[in-house]
């Protein structure tokens, strides 16, 4: 279990960790990859190899997590597509209770995602969870993510939150991974970040697959 007494700050990422992760895999896995196929017109397979490529090749990037490049690569409207879809962006169902009770207990709520700003609004705007936090930083403010140990520096300098008294939450074991390697001082993995997909087993960190399981 988690030692609140020495935790002050808690850095949370978004998808995944706050939200479902079902609409993210649905859009990039499956809306993209149709769209692509029409676009071009060229077959499902042949644009699903496509994309897998293009996703591969900046895994973990900025790029990867930026709908600007992501439109110029493919020449596709990504947001409007998003707008499209927005039915499925979701706030797990023990999120609320966790942040609440987290407030409650005198903890800094800051969201740290690596998810583009345009990206974050329109995820506010369906789940309202910004009522919950302190702060938001998207890593496309500094254009570098979470993976890099410069955007841990960066955020830390205006954030000045002690590390040894900050919990990171995250999906990403790339990430926590990162995280890790920076110093901060208390880690916590989501081990089922998509509700239609198994959970997933982590052994490296302390996991969670429901957030009420851990209040203070």
């Amino acid at each position: 279990m988690l030692n609140w007494s020495k935790i002050d700050t808690v850095l949370l990422d978004m998808d995944g960790t706050l939200l479902d992760l079902h609409f993210d895999n649905h859009f990039w896995l499956t809306v993209i990859p149709e769209q692509l196929a029409i676009a071009k017109n060229i077959s499902l397979a042949q644009a699903q190899a496509d994309i897998l490529k293009r996703y591969q090749a900046v895994s973990g990037q900025i790029q990867w997590y930026c709908l600007d490049y992501w439109e110029q690569q493919l020449n596709l409207p990504i947001m409007e597509l998003k707008y499209q879809h927005q039915h499925l962006i979701k706030m797990r169902e023990d999120v609320p209770a966790f942040l609440t009770s987290l407030r409650k207990a005198g903890k800094e709520l800051i969201l740290l995602t690596n998810a583009h700003p345009e990206s974050v609004m329109l995820k506010f705007e369906k789940t309202n969870i910004d009522n919950y936090l302190d702060g938001v930083v998207s890593t496309h403010q500094y254009g570098v993510s979470k993976e890099q140990q410069s955007l841990w520096q960066q955020v830390q300098l205006d954030l000045g939150f002690d590390k040894q008294r900050t919990l990171f939450v995250d999906d990403s074991l790339a990430v926590l991974n990162a995280a890790k390697e920076y110093g901060i001082g208390h880690l916590l993995a989501v081990a089922n970040p998509d509700s239609k997909q198994p959970y997933n087993e982590i052994s490296d960190y302390l996991s969670v697959t429901d957030f009420r399981d851990m209040l203070p």
